[in-house]
Protein backbone atom coordinates (compact mmCIF):
# COMPACT_ATOMS: atom_id res chain seq x y z
CA UNK A 1 0.00 0.00 0.00
CA UNK A 2 2.78 2.33 0.97
CA UNK A 3 4.21 2.19 -2.97
CA UNK A 4 0.88 2.44 -4.37
CA UNK A 5 0.25 5.98 -2.23
CA UNK A 6 3.92 6.96 -2.71
CA UNK A 7 2.81 6.76 -7.30
CA UNK A 8 0.07 8.42 -6.10
CA UNK A 9 1.68 11.28 -4.48
CA UNK A 10 4.13 11.23 -6.64
CA UNK A 11 2.45 11.97 -9.80
CA UNK A 12 -0.44 13.87 -8.02
CA UNK A 13 2.21 16.28 -7.17
CA UNK A 14 3.36 16.40 -10.83
CA UNK A 15 -0.35 16.88 -12.00
CA UNK A 16 -1.25 19.64 -10.04
CA UNK A 17 2.10 21.59 -11.16
CA UNK A 18 1.47 21.04 -15.03
CA UNK A 19 -2.18 21.96 -14.26
CA UNK A 20 -1.08 25.66 -12.66
CA UNK A 21 2.02 26.32 -14.86
CA UNK A 22 0.45 25.53 -18.21
CA UNK A 23 -2.16 27.85 -17.97
CA UNK A 24 0.42 31.24 -17.14
CA UNK A 25 2.33 29.42 -19.95
CA UNK A 26 -0.31 29.84 -22.38
CA UNK A 27 -1.23 33.43 -20.82
CA UNK A 28 2.87 34.66 -21.06
CA UNK A 29 2.70 33.87 -24.30
CA UNK A 30 -0.03 34.63 -26.29
CA UNK A 31 -1.52 37.16 -23.93
CA UNK A 32 -4.73 35.72 -24.55
CA UNK A 33 -7.00 35.04 -21.15
CA UNK A 34 -9.67 32.53 -23.08
CA UNK A 35 -6.68 30.59 -24.33
CA UNK A 36 -5.23 30.46 -20.86
CA UNK A 37 -8.86 29.05 -19.55
CA UNK A 38 -8.59 26.60 -22.30
CA UNK A 39 -5.87 24.74 -20.95
CA UNK A 40 -7.87 23.66 -17.81
CA UNK A 41 -10.49 22.18 -20.68
CA UNK A 42 -7.81 20.30 -22.76
CA UNK A 43 -7.03 18.58 -19.78
CA UNK A 44 -10.76 18.03 -18.87
CA UNK A 45 -12.13 17.05 -21.91
CA UNK A 46 -10.78 13.38 -22.44
CA UNK A 47 -12.99 12.67 -19.44
CA UNK A 48 -16.12 13.18 -22.13
CA UNK A 49 -14.84 9.66 -23.21
CA UNK A 50 -14.05 7.96 -19.68
CA UNK A 51 -16.50 4.74 -20.26
CA UNK A 52 -14.59 4.19 -23.87
CA UNK A 53 -10.98 4.92 -22.07
CA UNK A 54 -11.72 2.63 -19.17
CA UNK A 55 -12.34 -0.26 -21.16
CA UNK A 56 -8.64 -0.28 -22.02
CA UNK A 57 -7.82 -1.19 -17.63
CA UNK A 58 -10.21 -4.34 -18.47
CA UNK A 59 -8.36 -5.94 -21.12
CA UNK A 60 -5.01 -5.85 -19.89
CA UNK A 61 -3.51 -6.11 -16.26
CA UNK A 62 -3.84 -2.96 -14.30
CA UNK A 63 -0.06 -2.87 -12.81
CA UNK A 64 1.70 -3.05 -16.12
CA UNK A 65 -0.61 -0.82 -17.43
CA UNK A 66 0.19 1.99 -14.68
CA UNK A 67 3.69 1.46 -15.31
CA UNK A 68 3.35 1.90 -19.26
CA UNK A 69 1.06 5.04 -19.14
CA UNK A 70 3.54 6.67 -16.45
CA UNK A 71 6.38 6.29 -18.58
CA UNK A 72 4.34 6.99 -22.23
CA UNK A 73 3.92 10.26 -20.38
CA UNK A 74 7.60 10.66 -19.00
CA UNK A 75 8.59 10.21 -22.76
CA UNK A 76 5.96 12.91 -23.99
CA UNK A 77 6.50 15.87 -21.61
CA UNK A 78 9.61 16.91 -23.06
CA UNK A 79 8.31 17.41 -26.15
CA UNK A 80 6.85 21.04 -24.59
CA UNK A 81 10.05 22.06 -24.11
CA UNK A 82 10.18 23.52 -28.04
CA UNK A 83 7.15 25.69 -26.78
CA UNK A 84 8.99 28.62 -26.77
CA UNK A 85 6.42 31.06 -28.86
CA UNK A 86 3.05 32.13 -29.55
CA UNK A 87 2.69 30.19 -32.79
CA UNK A 88 3.96 26.87 -31.10
CA UNK A 89 1.36 26.96 -27.85
CA UNK A 90 -0.42 24.22 -30.01
CA UNK A 91 1.75 21.59 -28.92
CA UNK A 92 1.02 22.26 -25.44
CA UNK A 93 -2.54 21.93 -26.18
CA UNK A 94 -2.26 18.41 -27.55
CA UNK A 95 0.10 17.01 -24.90
CA UNK A 96 -2.52 18.27 -22.27
CA UNK A 97 -5.19 16.32 -24.18
CA UNK A 98 -2.52 13.19 -24.24
CA UNK A 99 -2.51 14.29 -20.20
CA UNK A 100 -6.00 14.15 -19.66
CA UNK A 101 -6.56 10.86 -22.02
CA UNK A 102 -3.45 9.04 -19.70
CA UNK A 103 -5.23 10.67 -16.62
CA UNK A 104 -8.41 8.89 -17.71
CA UNK A 105 -7.10 5.77 -17.72
CA UNK A 106 -4.80 5.57 -15.47
CA UNK A 107 -7.64 6.58 -12.52
CA UNK A 108 -9.26 3.75 -13.92
CA UNK A 109 -6.77 0.85 -13.80
CA UNK A 110 -5.85 2.41 -10.07
CA UNK A 111 -9.60 1.81 -9.01
CA UNK A 112 -8.92 -1.60 -10.32
CA UNK A 113 -6.29 -2.66 -8.71
CA UNK A 114 -7.36 -1.78 -5.59
CA UNK A 115 -10.69 -3.39 -6.28
CA UNK A 116 -8.75 -7.02 -7.14
CA UNK A 117 -5.91 -6.50 -4.36
CA UNK A 118 -7.79 -5.51 -1.63
CA UNK A 119 -9.74 -7.39 0.35
CA UNK A 120 -13.87 -5.42 0.16
CA UNK A 121 -13.35 -4.40 3.98
CA UNK A 122 -10.05 -1.86 3.28
CA UNK A 123 -11.24 -0.69 0.37
CA UNK A 124 -12.95 2.51 2.23
CA UNK A 125 -9.53 3.19 4.37
CA UNK A 126 -7.71 2.52 1.17
CA UNK A 127 -9.28 5.00 -0.59
CA UNK A 128 -9.40 7.79 1.85
CA UNK A 129 -5.23 7.69 2.05
CA UNK A 130 -5.42 7.67 -1.45
CA UNK A 131 -8.02 11.28 -1.14
CA UNK A 132 -5.73 12.15 1.86
CA UNK A 133 -2.29 11.70 -0.78
CA UNK A 134 -3.80 13.80 -3.58
CA UNK A 135 -5.04 16.55 -1.79
CA UNK A 136 -1.84 17.31 0.37
CA UNK A 137 0.17 17.70 -2.70
CA UNK A 138 -2.58 20.37 -3.97
CA UNK A 139 -1.10 22.13 -0.46
CA UNK A 140 2.13 22.15 -1.75
CA UNK A 141 2.67 21.77 -5.35
CA UNK A 142 0.76 24.75 -6.47
CA UNK A 143 3.37 27.29 -4.27
CA UNK A 144 6.40 25.34 -5.55
CA UNK A 145 5.17 25.17 -9.77
CA UNK A 146 4.56 29.21 -9.38
CA UNK A 147 8.06 29.76 -7.80
CA UNK A 148 9.99 27.31 -10.09
CA UNK A 149 8.19 29.45 -13.06
CA UNK A 150 8.98 32.70 -12.05
CA UNK A 151 12.50 31.81 -11.36
CA UNK A 152 13.42 29.38 -14.12
CA UNK A 153 10.42 29.57 -16.86
CA UNK A 154 8.40 26.57 -18.08
CA UNK A 155 11.49 24.27 -18.72
CA UNK A 156 12.32 22.71 -15.28
CA UNK A 157 8.34 22.56 -14.41
CA UNK A 158 7.99 20.09 -17.67
CA UNK A 159 11.26 18.06 -16.64
CA UNK A 160 10.06 18.06 -12.95
CA UNK A 161 6.75 16.42 -13.99
CA UNK A 162 8.54 13.69 -16.20
CA UNK A 163 10.49 12.91 -13.42
CA UNK A 164 7.39 12.47 -11.15
CA UNK A 165 6.02 10.28 -13.80
CA UNK A 166 9.18 7.99 -13.74
CA UNK A 167 9.31 7.61 -9.68
CA UNK A 168 5.23 6.76 -10.12
CA UNK A 169 6.46 4.25 -12.77
CA UNK A 170 9.21 3.12 -10.13
CA UNK A 171 6.73 2.97 -7.46
CA UNK A 172 3.83 0.55 -9.22
CA UNK A 173 6.75 -1.48 -10.07
CA UNK A 174 7.64 -2.04 -6.47
CA UNK A 175 3.94 -2.86 -5.83
CA UNK A 176 3.61 -6.81 -4.66
CA UNK A 177 -0.40 -7.72 -5.67
CA UNK A 178 -1.02 -10.89 -7.70
CA UNK A 179 -3.42 -10.04 -10.63
CA UNK A 180 -5.56 -12.69 -12.51
CA UNK A 181 -4.50 -12.48 -16.24
CA UNK A 182 -7.74 -10.56 -17.64
CA UNK A 183 -10.10 -12.45 -20.19
CA UNK A 184 -9.26 -12.72 -23.96
CA UNK A 185 -10.81 -9.53 -24.97
CA UNK A 186 -12.67 -10.55 -28.54
CA UNK A 187 -10.92 -8.88 -31.59
CA UNK A 188 -14.49 -9.08 -33.66
CA UNK A 189 -15.05 -5.85 -35.14
CA UNK A 190 -17.79 -3.39 -32.38
CA UNK A 191 -16.09 -5.54 -29.43
CA UNK A 192 -14.94 -2.19 -27.57
CA UNK A 193 -17.79 -0.66 -28.06
CA UNK A 194 -19.77 -3.43 -26.59
CA UNK A 195 -17.60 -3.97 -23.35
CA UNK A 196 -17.66 -0.29 -22.98
CA UNK A 197 -21.92 -0.21 -23.23
CA UNK A 198 -21.65 -2.88 -20.76
CA UNK A 199 -20.07 -1.09 -18.09
CA UNK A 200 -22.47 2.11 -18.86
CA UNK A 201 -25.39 -0.85 -17.92
CA UNK A 202 -23.97 -2.54 -15.20
CA UNK A 203 -23.72 1.39 -13.63
CA UNK A 204 -27.49 2.50 -14.61
CA UNK A 205 -28.76 -1.25 -13.75
CA UNK A 206 -26.94 -1.09 -10.14
CA UNK A 207 -29.89 -0.27 -7.26
CA UNK A 208 -26.46 0.13 -5.05
CA UNK A 209 -24.19 2.23 -7.70
CA UNK A 210 -26.91 4.21 -9.41
CA UNK A 211 -28.23 6.35 -6.58
CA UNK A 212 -24.39 6.96 -4.76
CA UNK A 213 -23.20 8.14 -8.48
CA UNK A 214 -26.04 10.34 -8.73
CA UNK A 215 -25.55 11.56 -5.17
CA UNK A 216 -21.90 12.29 -6.14
CA UNK A 217 -22.65 14.06 -9.24
CA UNK A 218 -25.47 16.28 -7.64
CA UNK A 219 -22.35 16.95 -5.22
CA UNK A 220 -20.63 18.15 -8.16
CA UNK A 221 -23.10 20.32 -10.28
CA UNK A 222 -24.01 22.12 -7.16
CA UNK A 223 -20.06 22.68 -6.53
CA UNK A 224 -18.99 23.65 -9.72
CA UNK A 225 -21.76 26.75 -8.22
CA UNK A 226 -20.70 27.38 -5.51
CA UNK A 227 -17.01 27.28 -7.37
CA UNK A 228 -17.87 29.57 -9.70
CA UNK A 229 -19.61 32.38 -6.63
CA UNK A 230 -16.43 32.19 -4.80
CA UNK A 231 -14.71 35.41 -6.14
CA UNK A 232 -17.95 37.20 -5.56
CA UNK A 233 -18.16 36.15 -1.94
CA UNK A 234 -14.70 37.76 -1.87
CA UNK A 235 -15.64 40.58 -3.43
CA UNK A 236 -18.50 41.37 -2.07
CA UNK A 237 -19.40 39.35 1.13
CA UNK A 238 -16.23 40.01 2.18
CA UNK A 239 -14.98 43.10 0.98
CA UNK A 240 -11.37 41.75 0.17
CA UNK A 241 -8.80 41.29 -3.44
CA UNK A 242 -9.39 38.03 -5.49
CA UNK A 243 -6.28 36.96 -4.53
CA UNK A 244 -8.11 36.02 -1.01
CA UNK A 245 -9.67 33.38 -2.52
CA UNK A 246 -6.48 31.48 -2.46
CA UNK A 247 -6.84 31.30 1.56
CA UNK A 248 -10.44 29.60 1.00
CA UNK A 249 -9.08 27.29 -1.39
CA UNK A 250 -6.55 26.74 0.78
CA UNK A 251 -8.41 26.03 4.11
CA UNK A 252 -11.05 23.90 2.18
CA UNK A 253 -7.34 21.93 0.88
CA UNK A 254 -6.80 20.97 4.66
CA UNK A 255 -10.85 20.01 4.96
CA UNK A 256 -10.18 17.44 2.52
CA UNK A 257 -7.24 16.28 4.07
CA UNK A 258 -8.98 15.79 7.04
CA UNK A 259 -11.96 13.47 5.03
CA UNK A 260 -9.79 10.92 3.45
CA UNK A 261 -8.19 10.58 6.60
CA UNK A 262 -12.46 10.10 8.17
CA UNK A 263 -13.62 8.04 5.44
CA UNK A 264 -12.20 4.69 5.71
CA UNK A 265 -13.39 4.37 9.38
CA UNK A 266 -16.49 5.98 9.24
CA UNK A 267 -16.98 3.51 6.25
CA UNK A 268 -16.36 0.68 8.55
CA UNK A 269 -19.36 2.00 11.02
CA UNK A 270 -22.00 3.46 8.10
CA UNK A 271 -22.96 2.05 4.76
CA UNK A 272 -21.89 4.35 1.63
CA UNK A 273 -25.39 6.14 0.84
CA UNK A 274 -25.22 7.49 4.38
CA UNK A 275 -21.70 8.71 4.38
CA UNK A 276 -22.77 10.19 0.74
CA UNK A 277 -25.66 11.89 2.27
CA UNK A 278 -23.94 12.88 5.17
CA UNK A 279 -20.89 14.59 3.27
CA UNK A 280 -23.99 16.56 0.89
CA UNK A 281 -25.50 17.90 3.73
CA UNK A 282 -21.97 19.17 5.42
CA UNK A 283 -20.98 20.92 2.11
CA UNK A 284 -24.49 22.10 1.29
CA UNK A 285 -24.79 23.94 4.60
CA UNK A 286 -21.40 25.09 4.58
CA UNK A 287 -21.79 26.24 0.77
CA UNK A 288 -25.48 28.54 2.06
CA UNK A 289 -23.58 29.95 5.28
CA UNK A 290 -21.33 31.28 2.93
CA UNK A 291 -23.38 34.14 1.55
CA UNK A 292 -23.01 35.56 5.24
CA UNK A 293 -20.74 38.66 5.08
CA UNK A 294 -18.15 37.32 7.96
CA UNK A 295 -14.58 35.82 7.23
CA UNK A 296 -14.41 33.46 10.33
CA UNK A 297 -18.15 32.02 8.48
CA UNK A 298 -16.33 32.13 5.30
CA UNK A 299 -12.94 30.03 6.51
CA UNK A 300 -15.39 27.71 8.90
CA UNK A 301 -17.59 27.28 5.71
CA UNK A 302 -14.25 26.21 3.34
CA UNK A 303 -13.07 23.60 5.64
CA UNK A 304 -16.40 22.38 5.91
CA UNK A 305 -16.80 22.07 2.26
CA UNK A 306 -13.37 20.75 1.76
CA UNK A 307 -14.39 17.71 4.45
CA UNK A 308 -17.73 16.83 3.20
CA UNK A 309 -17.24 17.11 -0.38
CA UNK A 310 -14.85 14.14 -0.49
CA UNK A 311 -16.43 12.50 1.66
CA UNK A 312 -19.63 11.85 -1.30
CA UNK A 313 -16.59 10.60 -3.59
CA UNK A 314 -15.16 8.65 -1.32
CA UNK A 315 -18.28 6.48 -0.55
CA UNK A 316 -19.26 6.43 -4.70
CA UNK A 317 -15.88 5.13 -5.35
CA UNK A 318 -15.80 2.27 -2.87
CA UNK A 319 -18.83 1.24 -3.63
CA UNK A 320 -17.94 1.04 -7.46
CA UNK A 321 -15.20 -1.09 -6.20
CA UNK A 322 -17.38 -3.54 -3.98
CA UNK A 323 -20.15 -3.55 -6.25
CA UNK A 324 -18.64 -4.00 -10.17
CA UNK A 325 -17.70 -7.45 -11.28
CA UNK A 326 -14.13 -7.67 -10.95
CA UNK A 327 -13.61 -7.86 -14.71
CA UNK A 328 -15.62 -4.80 -15.14
CA UNK A 329 -14.35 -2.63 -12.28
CA UNK A 330 -11.82 -0.11 -14.96
CA UNK A 331 -15.02 0.09 -17.58
CA UNK A 332 -17.63 0.63 -14.30
CA UNK A 333 -15.16 2.96 -12.85
CA UNK A 334 -14.81 5.33 -15.58
CA UNK A 335 -18.36 5.40 -16.21
CA UNK A 336 -18.40 6.84 -12.97
CA UNK A 337 -16.04 9.38 -12.84
CA UNK A 338 -17.63 10.86 -15.92
CA UNK A 339 -21.03 11.12 -14.37
CA UNK A 340 -19.34 12.32 -11.82
CA UNK A 341 -17.56 14.96 -13.08
CA UNK A 342 -18.84 16.40 -16.17
CA UNK A 343 -21.38 18.48 -14.03
CA UNK A 344 -19.02 19.94 -12.51
CA UNK A 345 -17.51 21.68 -15.41
CA UNK A 346 -20.95 22.48 -17.00
CA UNK A 347 -21.72 24.19 -13.83
CA UNK A 348 -18.95 26.33 -13.68
CA UNK A 349 -19.63 27.61 -16.94
CA UNK A 350 -23.67 28.36 -15.84
CA UNK A 351 -22.43 29.31 -12.28
CA UNK A 352 -20.25 32.17 -13.95
CA UNK A 353 -23.63 33.17 -15.78
CA UNK A 354 -25.35 32.76 -12.53
CA UNK A 355 -23.23 34.60 -10.53
CA UNK A 356 -23.66 38.05 -12.40
CA UNK A 357 -27.17 37.50 -12.60
CA UNK A 358 -28.20 36.62 -9.59
CA UNK A 359 -26.80 38.15 -5.27
CA UNK A 360 -24.47 35.14 -4.33
CA UNK A 361 -27.08 36.32 -0.62
CA UNK A 362 -29.86 34.35 -2.82
CA UNK A 363 -27.54 31.93 -5.07
CA UNK A 364 -26.41 30.06 -2.28
CA UNK A 365 -28.83 29.61 -0.13
CA UNK A 366 -30.77 27.94 -3.16
CA UNK A 367 -27.32 25.99 -3.39
CA UNK A 368 -27.90 24.69 0.36
CA UNK A 369 -31.73 23.94 0.00
CA UNK A 370 -31.18 21.92 -3.00
CA UNK A 371 -28.49 20.20 -1.69
CA UNK A 372 -29.92 19.01 1.68
CA UNK A 373 -32.79 18.61 0.18
CA UNK A 374 -31.33 15.55 -1.89
CA UNK A 375 -29.00 14.34 1.24
CA UNK A 376 -32.26 13.78 3.49
CA UNK A 377 -33.91 12.06 0.65
CA UNK A 378 -30.66 9.95 0.26
CA UNK A 379 -30.65 9.38 4.00
CA UNK A 380 -33.99 8.07 4.39
CA UNK A 381 -33.80 5.75 0.67
CA UNK A 382 -34.54 1.89 1.60
CA UNK A 383 -31.20 0.29 0.81
CA UNK A 384 -30.98 -2.19 -1.77
CA UNK A 385 -31.22 -5.83 -0.80
CA UNK A 386 -28.18 -6.83 1.35
CA UNK A 387 -26.99 -2.93 0.50
CA UNK A 388 -25.88 -1.76 4.18
CA UNK A 389 -24.53 -5.43 5.05
CA UNK A 390 -22.60 -5.81 1.90
CA UNK A 391 -21.13 -2.05 1.73
CA UNK A 392 -20.32 -1.72 5.38
CA UNK A 393 -17.81 -4.44 5.38
CA UNK A 394 -16.40 -6.52 8.35
CA UNK A 395 -13.89 -4.35 9.92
Amino acid sequence: MRWYLTGVVVSGFGTTAMWLVSGIWVKSLTGSDGLAALTAFALWAPALLGPLLGTLADRVRRRPLLIALDLAMAAVLPLLLWVTSADRVWLLFAVLVLYGAQGAVHDAAEQALLATGLAKERLGSANGWRMTAGESTKLIAPLAAAGLYARYGSGPVVLLDAATFVLAAAAFAALRVREEPPARAAREPGAWWRETAEGVRLLAASPVLRPLVGTGSLTMLLAGVNGAAVYAVVDRGLDRPAAYAGVLYAVQGAGSVLAGLTAGPLLRRVPERLLAAGGLALFAAAAGVRALPSEAVALTASAVIGLGMPWVLVAAVTAVQREAPAEAVGRVAATAHTVLFVPNAAALALGAALVTAVDVRVLLPVVAAAGLTWAAVAAARTPARGEDGALTGSG
